[in-house]
């Protein structure tokens, strides 16, 4: 298609013309890389032809049609380089989030995973294992005592000890699935005209009339590059109608799992809880007066409306993990879960031997964490993910 091609890593502007019939196709910029010294590990020619849809149709359906080439599955690309040991299970996960981001927020933990920053931290911890790992198998074959000496008990304590600082940080689902910001209240506290002026556009059905939302409403947003799911939710009442009031229960288990409550009826009413912003709407309404610690806001004005979004990013920030640190996700959390309880093990035993078992597993969960063992179902999951071919 190409004819000679430039040495590798040159990038040399070439005509592409089906073999089968000399007819061109595209001028493209045509790249060499040699395994190993790629992305996959293996030999790549990369084609950055024009991006028209009929040229990218034609270019890959004369690829098809040679030979021994095929259209690569979905991630595939992705999984070569790691079965290739170009990158570990971790940095696959970050590819993966980079390629779903939507949000500045999403987008910097998720490079900072690609980039290998968490397979970087679990090189020093898995490093510290191995010479914990060794003076106990030492100790075993050259020590005249089978007890675990006191020195080896408190590394592992201090060991176990970092990792469970780790698990204590925030997840990195809130920043894939977004802070949950509910909107409650009584009937017709101006709960949906709050919604739609927090999102800018008419997302929820505004009437006079009581009980108009009978469900909720979900609608994502960013603030400041931090992603919100900001939920409408049915008025809080006593009511005889069936379909309100299952929206009315539904309310109450929003309400219960939000993580940052917006409260339109009357500040006595709410709940004592954290992260919880008192509203008092309809401002703009003669002879309502603000009570003390509610913000006032107006639907109709967009009085305070700037304010309640700022105060939301603010109390959302500080669920989410910092920009600048490695959020862990569930998958990630369980294997440093299982290697600090091996730690625990090890570092109140007594008991040499068994002290160097746990180590062993403690070794084994940071090996499932990386990708090294025991991963096939978690990675037909993860590249299905991917786009076609990435």
């Amino acid at each position: 298609m190409t004819g000679p091609l430039a040495d590798p890593r040159i990038a040399a502007v070439r005509e592409l013309r089906d073999p089968s019939t000399g007819e061109p196709l595209d001028e493209a910029l045509v790249l060499r890389f040699d395994s190993p010294a790629s992305s996959t590990g293996e030999d790549i020619v990369e084609f950055q032809c024009h991006g028209g849809r009929a040229v990218v149709d034609v270019v890959l359906a004369v690829l098809a049609s040679i030979d021994g080439l095929r259209l690569a599955l979905p991630g595939e690309f992705t999984r070569r380089a790691f079965e290739n040991g170009r990158i570990d299970l971790t940095e696959a996960e970050g590819l993966a989030d980079l390629i779903e981001a939507e949000t500045e927020s999403q987008r910097k933990a998720a490079l900072t995973l690609a980039e290998g920053g968490l397979r970087k931290q679990i090189l020093v911890w898995r490093q510290r294992l191995l010479a914990l790992s060794a003076e106990a198998e030492r100790a075993i074959d050259y020590g005249d005592d089978e007890r675990i000496d006191a020195a080896l008990q408190h590394e592992c304590a201090n060991l176990e000890a970092e990792l469970r600082v780790w698990l204590q940080r925030p997840r990195v689902e809130r920043l894939k699935d977004g802070v949950r910001v509910v909107v409650a209240g009584p009937p017709n506290a101006g709960k949906s005209s709050l919604l739609n002026a927090m999102v800018g556009e008419d997302r929820a059905i505004v009437t006079e009339v009581p009980g108009t939302t009978r469900d909720h409403i979900e609608v994502p947003i960013s603030l400041g590059g931090v992603p919100i799911l900001l939920t409408d939710t049915a008025g809080l009442r006593e009511s005889s109608d069936r379909a309100e009031a299952i929206g009315i229960a539904r309310a109450s288990a929003l309400i219960g799992n939000a993580d940052v409550l917006v409260w339109l009826g009357e500040p006595q009413d709410v709940l004592d809880r954290q992260r919880t912003l008192r509203v008092h709407a309809k401002s703009d309404l003669a002879g309502r007066e603000t009570p003390e610690g509610s913000i006032a806001v107006s639907s109709l004005t967009g009085e305070g409306v700037a304010e309640l979004l700022r105060q939301i990013e603010t109390m959302a920030r500080e669920l989410l993990p910092r920009e600048d640190s490695i959020a862990l996700n569930r998958r990630q959390a369980l294997h440093v879960e299982e290697a600090a309880e091996a730690l625990a093990q090890a570092a109140h035993s007594g008991n040499l031997v068994l002290a160097a078992e746990d180590l062993r597993v403690a070794r084994s969960a940071f090996d499932r964490l990386t990708g090294r063992a025991g991963v096939e179902d978690v990675l037909d999951a993860l590249f299905s993910r991917f786009c076609l071919g990435k």
